[in-house]
């Protein structure tokens, strides 16, 4: 189990996330006309190998104040206790339980998503495609607002606001080994 941890950890030392070569974007409807945002700041904690993906993990955290819609108004609502709650969730965070592989460079995450207080089983497909030393993985999955208690009380209404909420990441790491 030692030797297990400390592979692992090794791994992780060589696994970078390149911040200026990722993004995790998100979109919500309003009245039905989709509203596009973005999370500034992240971070992600990577030991994945694709030989060994029982031992492989992700850690990956947002913080809740970077999100942005790109109007002054909508990005001063959503720190606000109805929707992220900055103050007390100043943080979401995925972390894996299993990570499988689907072929073609394909893959399936499966973890816990926590936000704002709440926490979901999620299953999370992405991509794994390489150029030079740099991997990077895409992927697109939908979350319930609703179910992590964003945009509450007036903002419950799923007419509003829908409850599906698409979000897009592309993740550039250093370090992953060939696959």
């Amino acid at each position: 189990v030692a030797a297990v941890a400390l592979s692992a950890q090794a791994a992780l030392a060589q696994q970078q996330l390149v911040p200026a070569q990722s993004e995790v974007q998100f979109t919500a409807r309003q009245m039905g006309v989709p509203l596009e945002g973005q999370f500034k700041k992240f971070s992600a904690q990577v030991a994945f190998d694709p030989a060994k993906l029982a031992t492989s993990k992700i850690a990956f955290t947002v913080d809740t104040g970077s999100a942005t819609l790109g109007s002054r108004e909508t990005d001063a609502e959503l720190p606000k206790p109805a929707w992220f709650n900055v103050p007390k969730f100043p943080q979401a965070q995925f972390v894996s339980s299993s990570i499988k592989a689907l072929g073609g460079g394909k893959f399936e995450v499966a973890g816990k998503l926590a936000i704002k207080g709440a926490s979901q089983d999620t299953v999370v497909p992405f991509t794994l495609t390489q150029t030079g030393t740099t991997t990077t993985a895409n992927g697109t999955f939908t979350l319930k607002r609703l179910a992590y208690k964003i945009g509450e009380k007036e903002w419950a209404d799923t007419s509003m606001v829908a409850d599906d909420v698409q979000v897009k990441f592309k993740l550039a790491l250093t370090g992953v080994g060939k696959f």
